[in-house]
């Protein structure tokens, strides 16, 4: 079995919208900073120069958004209302772990220009697979946009999906689509063109907005998609269980069975 490393890192160096900031307190600051804990806490001194080298445990503080790096969204993130359920729809940590061990087919859109692909693209593509996704399997989108990952160019030059697009893979029984885009989306500037030329609100963010009629998670900034079949692996891709979030960062990987067949 080989696994395949599907994520893109958490980086603070690379550009992002919304800033990462990463501090890091070093082994040595480690051990200064629980001394200085245990002394006014709990009234306990300790003269951290005991330990080897003055050094006890890093610690890494981060301030991001669960947006950043490669990550999964919830029904909540889209809004609100959920017309398919009573109440409001469900957080990152009430999805069924079920949803992230299954299956996955693998659909090229690399030849496409960054804007939205139609159904009639994603129907060709599931037919050049020769595999139609069965209820829960993963859809993955290969539009080879992580080649401008830790750039601002990743956040305006990729391929989306509309409306159309997304029922299409939903009709197949699918609850998780990923892409190794930005977004699931359009490009935000592509999205807004189109909705000036146009005035139809139909182009806004459709991908997204149809969570609000159909139970779906997208997982997006997926890295590495080229080193995948078109099918016949595994994805496993459990959200980290944030309570009450509207996403949560995921460590996805892929299970290729070599020998299978």
């Amino acid at each position: 079995m080989r696994l395949v490393d599907l994520s893109s890192p958490v980086d603070a160096r690379g550009w992002e919208p919304e800033p990462v900031t990463h501090e890091v307190i070093t082994p040595a600051e480690g051990a200064r900073h629980m001394a200085d804990e245990m002394r006014e806490h709990f009234g306990i001194d300790f003269d951290p120069s005991v330990l080897d080298d003055g050094e006890l445990l890093s610690i890494d503080t981060l301030r991001l958004t669960t947006h950043t790096g490669t990550h999964i969204d919830a029904p909540a993130h889209y809004g609100t209302r959920a017309s398919y359920r009573e109440g409001p729809p469900r957080t990152v940590d009430e999805l069924p772990l079920e949803w992230f061990h299954r299956p996955a087919v693998l659909l090229d859109l690399t030849d496409a220009e960054p804007g939205v692909v139609g159904a009639d693209r994603i129907r060709a593509e599931l037919d050049r697979t020769g595999v139609e996704p069965a209820p829960l399997d993963i859809v993955l989108l290969h539009t080879g946009a992580d080649r401008w990952a830790g750039t601002e160019k990743y956040f305006t030059h990729f391929v989306g999906l509309d409306g159309p697009a997304v029922h299409l893979l939903l009709d197949f029984g699918v609850k998780v689509i990923g892409t190794d885009a930005f977004s699931l989306d359009a490009p935000f500037g592509d999205i807004l063109r189109r909705y000036r030329r146009t005035e139809d609100r139909s182009v806004l963010w459709p991908a997204h907005f149809a969570g609000r009629d159909r139970e779906f998670c997208q997982i997006e900034r997926l890295a590495h998609l080229d080193r995948l079949p078109r099918h016949g692996f595994t994805l496993s891709c459990f959200p980290v269980k944030i309570a009450g979030a509207g996403a949560g960062w995921t460590r996805a990987v892929a299970f290729i069975d070599d020998n299978e067949g």
